[in-house]
């Protein structure tokens, strides 16, 4: 996908993707977080991280006191200087990373403090996540970030038409 349009599809399909969140009843919960964990899966396989990196260029994580203590380890660094070189803190009050993209994204996409990387980092773009349906204004924002997020989105409008 054409990360450059990415944005705008994902902003023409947030209406109907809105409404389709608001359709699904609590009965089929269960139901939804089944499907979307397939289709996360699913795509997933499909869908190279490392040809894209979107999101380690353009969204900063909030950065927890564990994420900065496990990122200084790494680095053999104390926790301050972790903060002082590569941290500010936000209009939230959080630590996030001075500027993007991401310090740590090499020119080649990978991380280079993949197995210390935040929290937030791990677990995004929580498509696997269990009570999907709680965080699906923030996955409908993700689509316009992530070309996975997009198209597990769309499958599961179709997937969904269909039962």
């Amino acid at each position: 996908m054409d990360l450059s349009s990415l944005p705008e599809k994902a902003q023409k399909a947030e209406q109907q993707t809105r409404r389709f969140f608001q359709t699904i009843k609590k009965n089929r919960f269960r139901e939804l977080d089944d499907t979307i964990h397939a289709l996360h899966e699913e795509v997933f396989d499909e869908i190279d991280c490392l040809e894209c990196a979107n999101c380690c260029r353009s969204l900063g994580p909030r950065l927890t006191d564990k994420d900065i203590e496990r990122i200084a380890s790494a680095l053999r660094l104390k926790p301050q200087e972790v903060i002082s070189r590569y941290l500010r803190i936000d209009e939230d009050n959080d630590y996030v990373f001075q500027s993007m993209p991401c310090p740590f994204l090499c020119s080649d996409n990978y991380c280079s403090i993949y197995e210390n990387r935040p929290k937030a980092c791990r677990e995004y773009p929580h498509t696997d996540r269990k009570k999907f349906f709680q965080i699906s204004s923030l996955t409908i924002r993700n689509a316009e970030t992530c070309p996975a997020v997009f198209e597990i989105l769309e499958r599961l409008k179709k997937e969904f038409k269909t039962k």
